[in-house]
């Protein structure tokens, strides 16, 4: 008896160091596949990788750098989970044998926000439509929300969990965050396929439910976005959803006055929307109602819930597509008078004293003639990098010192920027609405 439990004890032993090796060994395999597969867009760097007999496989701090943004994607931990060893080793030897039921948990979830999260080789991708969501932010109508704004309004990083489940019911997913809200995804039907990398998720047939909550973010943006470009809040929020007008009579739409309410209701104050989209639908399933009633319209609704109430009339009425309107020209301030130094103008300045003018907006004038306008955002000593929006999106400009011509700064005369270590002034980042409208000038 005691020969045949020490043989036990031994061949669990046995067995428990083989899996550990071997799920050690698999896991380091497919995380060099998923390298391969994704080798165009970013790479995934991984730190300890430990499993239990329970069907864990858990990936310590691990890291995802995709090529385009110039901050990486950090988890404290994933732990991938199917319910047994065998599940798990199955899984880890032949990917296309997932078993029915796993879950992908995400803890630690963190990116750090650039004043540039888009690396300068990225060339914008010129946009035929104008976007559905234009949140303007600044004086200048294509000026849009950025990471710099969000930097600014006190939102320095995005962290939080995530969870991914697959039933046999379906998918769903949740990500949580501390400071941008969440989102959750119900996904009946769908069932993942880890050997399609470029479509794991199949074409949508069924509908999937959304809930969304801003965590108080949208309150922070209009007040924000509402003072940089010089408005009330409602003017602003009038001036959004007016784009949001223009972008749907660009694609042969018209939205309904409650839809428009509701997009100025939730710019506003934010909050939770639950809804059900078809994604293979060509307005998520928001229904399109003719000019000439027909039977399909009848009973057509889309279900939204705001807040815990229903909001009814929600659709779109079809019409002639509309030309898209180009966009107003940047606003250009011109020089103000010397002597008015607390009128707000260009101000020349010398590329020495660049670093006292970060995350401000300048005017750079190089040898070739090309004069870049745009937000300070680097300084180093032998360049500087202005980012400008470009389609709606941040592109940062690095330029050599040497090949600066002149170097000016939108300023006050009196404002001498910042000094040593200290943080960008409060009215920089800030500037009081009225204030910059009163002395703020474009030309005709």
């Amino acid at each position: 008896m005691k020969k045949l439990l020490t043989r036990l004890a031994v061949v669990a032993l046995v067995g428990f160091v083989v899996f550990k090796g071997a799920a050690w060994y698999l896991a380091g395999q497919r995380l060099g596949d998923l390298n391969q597969a994704i080798a165009e867009d970013g790479v995934v760097h991984n730190g300890q990788i430990s499993s239990s007999v329970v069907g864990h496989l858990t990936i310590h701090e691990a890291k995802y750098q995709h090529f385009q943004l110039t901050q990486p994607i950090r988890a404290a931990s994933l732990q991938f989970t199917t319910g047994s060893p065998l599940a798990l080793l199955t899984t880890l030897v032949d990917p296309s044998r997932l078993p029915g039921t796993w879950s992908l948990e995400a803890d630690g979830l963190y990116l750090r926000l650039d004043a540039a999260m888009i690396q300068d080789w990225v060339a914008p991708q010129a946009e035929t439509l104008p976007p559905l969501m234009a949140l303007v932010c600044g004086p200048d109508p294509r000026q849009m929300l950025g990471s710099g704004d969000l930097i600014r309004m006190g939102v320095s990083e995005v962290a939080g969990d995530a969870l991914l489940t697959q039933s046999a019911d379906g998918m769903y997913f949740e990500l949580n965050t501390q400071a941008t809200g969440s989102l959750e995804l119900t996904l009946s039907g769908i069932r993942l396929d880890p050997l399609q990398a470029d479509t794991a998720l199949p074409e949508f047939t069924t509908p999937v439910a959304v809930v969304l909550r801003d965590g108080g973010l949208m309150r922070k943006v209009a007040a924000y976005c509402a003072r940089e470009s010089a408005l009330d809040t409602t003017d602003w929020v009038g001036r959004v959803a007016q784009g949001l007008r223009a972008a749907l009579n660009a694609r042969g739409y018209e939205p309904s006055p409650q839809m428009v309410a509701l997009y100025k209701r939730w710019l506003v104050d934010g909050g939770q929307l639950e809804l059900t989209i078809a994604p293979s639908h060509p307005t998520l399933g928001v229904p399109v109602k003719t000019t000439t009633p027909s039977e399909s319209d009848k009973g057509d609704e889309f279900r939204i819930i705001y807040n815990d109430a229903s909001v009814p009339d929600v659709y779109l009425s079809a019409i002639e597509p509309a030309e898209p309107v180009a966009p107003e020209p940047p606003v250009q301030a011109v020089a103000i008078d010397s002597a008015d130094v607390d009128a707000l103008g260009w101000r020349p300045a010398t590329v020495g004293t660049a670093s006292r003018w970060l995350e401000r907006k300048v005017r750079v004038t190089l040898d070739s003639g090309r004069v870049v306008e745009g937000r300070l955002t680097r300084t180093a000593e032998s360049r500087l990098e202005v980012t400008q929006m470009v389609d709606g999106g941040e592109v940062a400009y690095p330029m050599s010192i040497s090949a600066i011509s002149g170097f000016e700064v939108w300023r006050r005369t009196a404002d001498q920027g910042r000094t040593g270590n200290d943080s960008v002034p409060e009215s920089a980042a800030f500037p009081d609405a009225n204030t910059d409208k009163a002395s703020e000038q474009t030309t005709d």
